[in-house]
């Protein structure tokens, strides 16, 4: 008797599933051909490598590295995040890995509290603090992970849908910044140049995007990019220096920046970052799961987790920071509507040659920030319309759902519209409250439980099947 084609993707594995082209394959599954595979895989890498790259720029300038020092801990986030990536697309069994096409890599989240620690340190201890504490965060979420992943049934569709629009909106500064020359403190931040070029590199996508057919179309990001980075060249807004500068091969040594020393302080904020990271991890599984069609369900959140964890854990060892979900890819899926693993696998194998070869990793880099601030508009709001998208079948013609919404999203771009509205807090609550997307997140949890979950069974369960 034929059984139905909507086996997970574990059970559908091993030599006698059905052929790859076949139906039965679900896209996160797909095995693309070799001219399909390469350029989605460089949309990836071009989407996130600005991203990869920013903690260890602005963690290393802090405690003084040298150029050496830079390309060493440049190096370590590229390897660290390609192998948590390949971990987490490919997976272990049933240990670790969610197998879907979720990119892991260096959080920029992490880099407030670690900034702390190393004013706090003495010179020749910042960095060996700061890895102490971030591989005591590691085990931590080893430890946590799995009773995350029991947490879903507080995650509805009218939660996730909150959150995956928090995601867009909260993102959406960054190429902002970027467009606007991405560095705050120069001269010419702003200057009409950079905006020109973020607004030609943006018309491109969308000429793509109209006129496009096929894989074309699925490539705007990428060839608009390109095409900004050429158009950049005759104004002298691209900078290829870094090819003159960059070492052709710079492998990691362990500890090579000092043993990990451990601080209770310290340890305590790059937990309480963990926390964070978590959630907003598991809110990136969920998006995912929702715009790949594969529903994600609490083996999926512990799998991945326990990845974040195992990357956290063991990339201090190498010159590693926290590792969590990269919300710009998620982006790329969302738009280019890609959705196979394989792509980000390769895209992860990327990132590791990238980190082997720093000259190499360069030529990614030398595409301009207002190139990738013009490509980051589309890619950031794509995440919103997900959410929105998410949010439109959640049941908004309930009252109770239209407050949950409208409080949650309020409480998520609080730290967008005033930043030092915590300013007074604790630290640890300005550690959580200060990320959009986590207090966003924690406000809809905490008032799906109230409108939801409280009080009579009946009402409960109608509002329940309505979002």
């Amino acid at each position: 008797m034929a059984q139905p084609a909507t086996e997970p993707a574990e059970a559908a594995e091993g030599p006698c599933s059905a052929p790859l082209a076949g139906p039965t394959v679900h896209p996160v599954d797909e095995k693309l051909s070799t001219s399909r595979l390469v350029p989605a895989a460089l949309q990836h890498i071009a989407a996130m490598y600005a991203g990869v790259v920013t903690p260890p720029l602005i963690i290393g300038q802090a405690v003084g590295l040298d150029a050496v020092g830079m390309t060493r801990l440049i190096a370590a986030s590229l390897l660290i995040a390609g192998l948590a990536t390949i971990l987490q697309t490919i997976g272990i069994g049933g240990f670790a890995g969610n197998r879907l096409p979720f990119v892991n890599a260096a959080s920029s989240a992490g880099i407030a509290p670690m900034l702390a620690i190393a004013e706090t340190t003495a010179p020749g201890h910042q960095l060996p603090a700061i890895y102490g504490a971030v591989m005591v965060a590691g085990v931590f979420c080893l430890t946590v992970g799995p009773f995350f992943g029991r947490l879903l049934r507080f995650f509805p569709p009218l939660v996730t849908g909150v959150v995956i629009t928090l995601i867009g909106v909260t993102l959406m500064p960054v190429p902002v910044t970027w467009a606007q020359g991405g560095d705050k403190t120069a001269a010419d931040f702003g200057a009409m140049k950079y905006l020109a070029l973020a607004a030609f590199t943006l018309m491109v996508i969308l000429l793509i995007q109209r006129f496009g057919k096929g894989f074309v179309k699925q490539v705007a990001l990428l060839l608009g990019m390109l095409v900004g980075t050429l158009a950049a060249i005759p104004f002298g807004m691209a900078d290829f220096s870094a090819l003159k500068s960059a070492p052709v091969a710079a492998l990691p040594t362990p500890f090579a920046f000092g043993a990990p020393e451990f601080q209770p302080a310290a340890i305590l904020s790059l937990c309480i970052v963990m926390l964070v990271l978590m959630t907003e991890s598991s809110a990136g599984m969920l998006a995912l799961g929702e715009i790949c069609e594969r529903r994600t369900n609490g083996r999926t959140i512990t799998r991945g987790l326990r990845t974040d964890g195992i990357a956290t854990l063991v990339g201090p060892v190498f010159g590693g920071f926290p590792t969590s979900a990269f919300a710009q890819n998620v982006g790329v899926v969302t738009l280019t509507r890609v959705r196979s693993r394989y792509v980000v696998a390769v895209a992860g194998g990327a990132l590791l040659v990238l980190g082997a070869f720093p000259v190499l990793g360069a030529v990614v880099s030398t595409v301009p920030m207002p190139v990738l601030g013009g490509a980051g508009i589309v890619l950031f709001g794509s995440i919103a319309v997900s959410g929105i998208r998410t949010l439109s079948e959640a049941g908004l013609d309930d009252s109770s759902n239209i407050i949950l919404v409208a409080v949650s999203l309020g409480a998520g771009i609080i730290p967008l519209a005033a930043p030092t509205f915590y300013v007074d807090f604790p630290a640890w609550a300005q550690t959580v409250l200060g990320s959009g997307i986590s207090a966003g997140a924690l406000v809809a949890v905490l008032l799906n439980l109230f409108f939801h979950h409280l009080g009579t069974r009946s009402h409960a369960a109608a509002a329940l099947k309505s979002s």
